[in-house]
């Protein structure tokens, strides 16, 4: 059961790293160290980090339409963990 959970955290963090890298190369404009140095200049690391987690919302039901409960409650503890670092990054 602990192993279920934690490999579906690994899934959801890799899916947001997914979603990030998606997002920075093919939604922003300019090369991807150009967006890069645009999302630090301008503190934007919250809300890039907030729609690339949306692709967790994909593995999620991945999971649950195979029936592996503990693997999605994995991607939701990931999205949960991903949701309090933008908190955190808010206040930074």
């Amino acid at each position: 059961m602990k192993k279920e959970i934690f490999i579906g955290v690994l899934v959801g963090l890799l899916a947001t790293a997914v979603g990030f890298y998606f997002y920075v190369e093919y939604a922003l404009e300019g090369t991807f160290e150009e967006a890069l140095a645009i999302i630090n200049e301008k503190k934007l690391y919250g809300k890039v980090l907030s729609i690339a987690a949306i692709a967790n919302l994909l593995t999620f039901f991945v999971f649950i339409k195979k029936k592996q409960d503990y693997r999605a409650r994995g991607v939701l503890l990931a999205t949960f963990l991903v949701a309090f670092l933008i908190l955190i990054s808010q206040f930074l």
